[in-house]
């Protein structure tokens, strides 16, 4: 079973209360191929929310306790991004999940590509908490970018 982000198969639960349809992933997840889900709405933040970034790091220091994940206003959401990180790791675990596909660049799931924590727009290597914490317990993470570059799912 493949594991989605609840965004990329078209569910308005971005920060800003809209989605990122990917047409491959929303076709797995109507054949039932893939189950969806969001980090940030499983660690208890609702939609819309406030953007976030990590500050200091990526999402393995986060993980560490040598980042934290900040919003927009100043408040710190890290307690909410773990939660929702390890939340997502028991559910990848009880669909043994052979594959896991997280949208880019978001404090959460990039697996490549987050924010530099500036609120900037610019981006830095790095994985997001939740992409960090899977990565560590051995689950293959893409980026729905590389769904298109390697074709990873028919």
């Amino acid at each position: 079973m493949i594991l989605v982000s609840s965004c990329l198969a078209g569910l308005e639960v971005r920060y800003n209360g809209t989605h990122s349809l990917d047409n491959k992933i929303s076709k797995l997840v109507k054949e039932n191929k893939a189950v969806t889900v969001c980090p940030e709405l499983l660690g208890g933040f609702s939609t819309p929310r406030k953007p976030a970034e990590i500050v200091g790091g990526d999402g393995a220091d986060v993980l560490d306790g040598k980042a934290k994940v900040i919003d927009k206003s100043g408040k710190d959401v890290t307690e909410l991004y773990i939660k929702g990180a390890y939340t997502t790791l028991e559910k990848a675990q009880k669909i043994n999940a052979t594959l896991i596909v997280l949208k880019e660049n978001s404090p959460s799931c990039g697996s490549s590509f987050i924010y530099n924590g500036e609120f900037s727009g610019e981006k830095i290597v790095g994985n997001g908490v939740t992409s960090a914490l899977l990565k560590r317990n051995g689950l293959q993470v893409i980026s729905e970018e590389q769904i298109v570059e390697n074709d990873f799912i028919g």
